[in-house]
């Protein structure tokens, strides 16, 4: 199974877990990151490892090289000291030691396939991880702003705002009555100031009747004068 399956598996489980319990996304986000970083973590580990097997595979090849070498120079003497039995049995074994070369040299090309594949899937992840972490913030932030809206949206649409105006209204019924409770002690009731603008108010309307008197006798007067004209004149 390859790493990215693996890391899918984990967290697609854990993302429904969180799911069925209703988590918050922001605790989904930190789970998300958390286990890129400890994937990331696993896969270095094992990539450190089939290094270090690799390192193993090559000092065990060279061993082996060294000894295909000195089992050929082994049969070469053999022959020069008239010994063809003596160099058949080296052949031999050199070919027994390079037949576990030959398959010493597949094991390393596997390994090396497997560390690049292991490097290949360690830069992806860290690239996704990477992003990952840039877009926390902004996610984070839309999740608040959001659930923000989506508060104010249900306080609107509750009928606590209603309530608490209609009390608003109650209460300023209250007052309202309070308020003409204390007007109707003060009915009937003059103090100094009421009098002296009475007094005011009664020498004004003296003084506008007084006025409209002379005025209307002037008029009168400036009739008759104008009549006794007339009649003279017809006279």
């Amino acid at each position: 199974m390859g790493i990215f399956s693996r890391f899918s598996d984990i967290v697609n489980a854990n993302l429904n877990a969180l799911l069925d319990k209703a988590e918050d996304p922001q605790k989904m986000v930190r789970l998300i990151i958390q286990e890129m970083e400890d994937t990331l973590v696993e896969v270095r580990s094992v990539s450190a490892k089939t290094l270090a097997e690799k390192k193993e595979l090559t000092r065990q090849l060279t061993r082996l090289e060294e000894e295909v070498v000195e089992w050929e120079q082994r049969a070469e003497l053999a022959i020069s000291k008239g010994r063809d039995d003596l160099a058949r049995s080296a052949l031999l074994e050199k070919r027994k030691i390079e037949d576990t070369v030959e398959s010493l040299n597949e094991d390393i090309a596997r390994t090396d396939d497997h560390i690049e594949r292991l490097s290949g899937e360690i830069s992806q992840l860290q690239e996704k991880l990477t992003d990952a972490k840039a877009r926390q913030k902004s996610i984070l932030m839309r999740e608040r702003t959001v659930s923000s809206r989506l508060n104010v949206k249900r306080t609107l649409d509750s009928s606590k705002i209603d309530d608490a105006l209609q009390k608003f209204d109650r209460y300023e019924a209250k007052i309202d009555d309070l308020e003409s409770q204390v007007d109707a002690y003060d009915l009937g009731k003059k103090t100094l100031a009421d009098e002296f603008r009475a007094l005011e108010n009664e020498s004004k309307v003296d003084d506008e009747l007084e006025a409209l008197k002379a005025r209307v006798g002037g008029d009168k007067k400036a009739s008759e004068k104008k009549a006794t004209k007339t009649d003279k004149k017809d006279a």
